[in-house]
């Protein structure tokens, strides 16, 4: 239960109708999904305002809401009206003041690609050990986390934060709210670069994660990236751990096996003893997750017995590199979920390394690359050549530089298909696919590629 006290303290807000002795089961920001007894925080958003749904919400069940305007209300009510600065703000010092009371230790996950399965693998290790609670889905922004944290119960020991950002300032945001005790970066990309320029300002965003740490605090990092190589040489307040591939990093991998659909094998140097590790996800760049996590389980005391079962029991998470089945023996790897170039380029080595009759890259446009987005573009479709890809099928008018570039660097014309969408794109994918195929779909989050995964499997 929450206290109306508490939301007061935690808000400055001010007490406008109710019981100062009010009990909330809850707390929620969307009108349609109101359960008895909770508090309604209307939100302001792009699109709407949840000020106009204040009425909806206490007829639905809730016991209270805040407001940040000034609004009609029975005096003889019996529910809890309470004025605050900014509705959104105020979730945001909520979810502060509960993390604060529950003092329980975060972990704060970041970087242009990898984040969500870096999040997912530490959650696996910590979980071996610990009770843990992890941001579901896209809760990762400046709205998703704070709702995630509501949810902190007593029995938490442990909570790992994904943390998305699109512009500077935002991951300072969540770092503010959130205190990190261990700040996780996994590389600095490309993704939004349209907002911000350029890599180095992507570096300096991602690196907002360290703004409130402390001597208590570490920040583990791909040592192995160009930019947070860098920080190697800085002197720092907090402690650093560098994992990679190459040997100056503190966590350093060996040997590494790709096992194709059945994922990779490792070896790592820790403490100058070699360990071997198994992970069920396919994709050579899922070490570099995989070593982040195993950084995080070592500061936690996880011993490596469990950290490798803690890894391996990682089953990948929804549209990202998931194998389908489909029929006359055509595998799909279905990674729709989003793309940039990095994220690309990992796809496409994982379809080269997995053997197959034909392999076919069907892909999308990479959004929010500005000025980059055409040579990046044309960049993949130079890789799909020298991986040796048999078929491209390119979706959107960005996607038409992959194609572009494919055919530059000799890739024959008449195996390269580009269209506008994604119904066409099914189509001409029915027509082409033959048993003993395996195909790669994948775009930006805004193409919907999953649209023509669900189309091949309803002609199973």
């Amino acid at each position: 239960m929450i206290q109306l006290k508490d939301i007061l303290t935690a808000t400055n807000g001010k007490l406008l109708l109710g019981d100062d002795n009010t009990q909330f089961k809850g707390i929620s920001i969307d009108s349609r999904k109101v359960e008895e007894g909770c508090l309604f925080i209307p939100i302001i958003g792009e699109r709407f305002d949840g000020h106009r749904f204040i009425e909806d919400a206490l007829d639905m069940g809730a016991i209270g809401t805040l407001t940040s305007k000034k609004i009609n209300f029975n005096n003889d009510s019996k529910k809890c009206i309470i004025m605050v600065e900014d509705t959104l703000k105020a979730l945001q010092d909520i979810s502060k003041y509960f993390l604060n009371k529950a003092n329980t230790p975060v972990v704060g996950v970041t970087g242009s690609t990898g984040k969500t399965t870096t999040k997912e693998l530490i959650y696996n290790v910590l979980a071996q050990e610990y009770k843990v609670l992890r941001n579901e889905g896209n809760f990762n922004n400046h709205i998703g986390l704070p709702l995630t944290l509501l949810n902190i119960k007593d029995e938490h020991e442990i909570i790992v934060l994904e943390m998305g950002m699109s512009g500077s300032g935002e991951i300072d945001l969540l770092a503010e709210i959130t205190n990190p005790e261990v700040g996780v970066i996994t590389n600095i990309g490309v993704c939004h670069i349209e907002n911000l320029g350029s890599k180095e300002e992507i570096f300096k965003a991602k690196m907002e994660l360290k703004n409130y740490m402390d001597e208590s605090s570490v920040l583990i990092v791909n040592g192995d990236d160009e930019y947070l190589g860098k920080i190697r040489s800085e002197d720092t307040i907090y402690r650093k751990i560098f994992t990679g591939l190459k040997e100056d990093n503190d966590i350093h991998v060996t040997k590494t096996n790709d096992l194709g659909y059945d994922g990779v094998e490792f070896s790592a140097v820790i403490d100058g003893e070699t360990y071997d590790f198994k992970l069920n996800v396919p994709g050579i760049h899922n070490v570099y997750n995989a070593l982040l996590a195993i950084g995080v389980g070592i500061h936690y005391n996880i011993s490596l017995d469990k950290i490798k079962i803690g890894l391996s029991s990682f089953g990948g998470n929804k549209m990202r590199l998931n194998i389908v089945e489909l029929e006359d023996d055509i595998k799909l790897i279905n990674d729709c979920y989003n793309a940039n170039p990095d994220s690309m380029r990992a796809a496409l080595s994982v379809l080269a390394s997995i053997e197959a009759k034909r392999k076919i890259a069907v892909l999308g446009d990479m959004l929010e690359l500005g000025d980059y987005s055409e040579a990046s573009h044309r960049e993949i479709g130079k890789m799909a050549f020298e991986k040796g890809i048999d078929f491209i099928l390119t979706v959107g008018k960005d996607a038409v530089n992959i194609a572009n570039g494919a055919i530059e660097s000799g890739f024959a014309k008449e195996r390269v298909f580009a269209v506008n969408n994604n119904i066409t794109a099914s189509n001409v994918l029915n027509i082409l696919k033959k048993s003993g195929d395996l195909l790669l779909i994948k775009g930006s989050r805004g193409m919907k590629m999953e649209e023509i995964v669900q189309y091949l499997q309803e002609r199973r």
